[in-house]
């Protein structure tokens, strides 16, 4: 499994360095704080183990410029990268694909179509701005016979444990959601636990 993410080499104090891109930097405290410094974006292709470790091998890093469209490049290094996996016998015909996963900040389907020659799978986040649609075709023949069995009905066991959970979490909050109320925004906090 391969995984490829752009991380930035900050160097706010390097004046003279060529091609110096401004680099995002995610702020500690909310999206308000966040800055653009400085510094050199890297590209890195890491391999993740597969087993409950969190052991990476970093297996390239290209530095990318101001004027590179950085789906190529991702698309190139991987090439690469892959094609060394390859030549050194770590891949066969007959092993499954290799899974390469990205974020959301590349363009999945793009990334997908350049790769599509190599035996991979691409796992990716969508963007928030991409849309998948497609033309409904025509309409499906009306059924004919009884309507499809509804979903099996729960076990009372099963829907007594179900409500407790709901319960059990509903005053629960996402950690993240934890600001926005201080900001005035989002449901008021849950009520104090009986002693």
């Amino acid at each position: 499994m391969l995984a490829v993410d752009v991380s930035p080499w900050l160097r706010p104090d390097a004046v003279t360095s060529p091609d110096r891109l401004f680099c995002h930097v995610y702020g500690r405290s909310g999206r308000s704080s966040d800055q653009l410094v400085p510094g050199w974006p890297y590209s890195f292709v890491a391999a993740l183990e597969t087993g409950r470790t969190s052991w990476t091998a970093l297996l390239d890093a290209v530095r990318l410029g101001p004027a590179d469209d950085a789906a190529e490049i991702t698309a190139t290094q991987l090439r690469e990268v892959v094609t060394r996996i390859i030549d050194t016998g770590h891949w066969k015909t007959g092993d499954p694909d290799i899974l390469i996963v990205t974020d959301a900040g590349y363009d999945a389907p793009r990334l997908a179509y350049l790769l599509a020659d190599l035996p991979v799978e691409l796992v990716g986040r969508l963007r928030s701005d991409r849309v998948l649609a497609r033309d409904a075709g025509p309409a499906p023949p009306p059924r004919r016979g009884p309507p499809p069995p509804a979903r099996r009905p729960l076990h009372p066991g099963q829907a007594r444990h179900l409500a407790h959970l709901r319960e059990h979490h509903r005053h629960r909050h996402h950690p993240l959601r934890q600001s926005d109320r201080r900001a005035g925004m989002g449901p008021p906090p849950p009520p104090p636990h009986p002693p």
